[in-house]
């Protein structure tokens, strides 16, 4: 049996996070996407075997965490969400906003990208600190959304 060409993964080095509305998006990293599909069985006139077919369709929520800069857009988004939330902020749905994660080649060239419709926050963390550390503060945004589709 002839083998056939060997596949190219990717590698996870480098990704870029574009997100509708937000000037800067550097992040360190980006959960995994991931999409559930559940089953639904069905038992017809007694039958020992079920029928099975697709159900209800569930998207995990993504959580990304880059360094903590000056730069308040993250914060500014979980703000506008919490404000919509109790009634402050607008009715309509302007804090939701569409993300796309980019993944790249070594080369910088755009191997796969994944667009999340609809995103918003449902946390923020400002980060941890430690008086005895020397990394970094790590601030993260955990965000739902409706669907994702790989969009090239």
């Amino acid at each position: 049996m002839p083998v056939g060409e060997p596949l190219d993964f990717f590698e996870k080095f480098d990704f870029v996070v574009e997100i509708d509305g937000i000037r800067r998006a550097g992040f360190k990293t980006c959960s995994e996407l991931s999409m559930e599909i559940g089953k639904v069985e069905l038992r017809e006139g007694g039958r020992s075997i079920p029928h099975k077919k697709p159900g209800l369709v569930s998207f995990t929520d993504v959580t990304l965490e880059r360094g903590a800069t000056n730069d308040l857009d993250l914060y500014e988004w979980a703000r506008e969400t919490a404000d919509a939330s109790s009634g402050r902020g607008e009715v309509a749905e302007k804090y939701k906003r569409n993300l796309d994660v980019v993944v790249l080649d070594r080369d910088g060239s755009e191997r796969r990208r994944y667009t999340l419709n609809k995103a918003w926050p449902v946390k923020y963390v400002a980060g941890e600190w430690d008086a005895e550390g020397e990394e970094a503060v790590v601030e993260s945004i955990t965000l739902t959304f409706d669907f994702f589709e790989k969009t090239a």
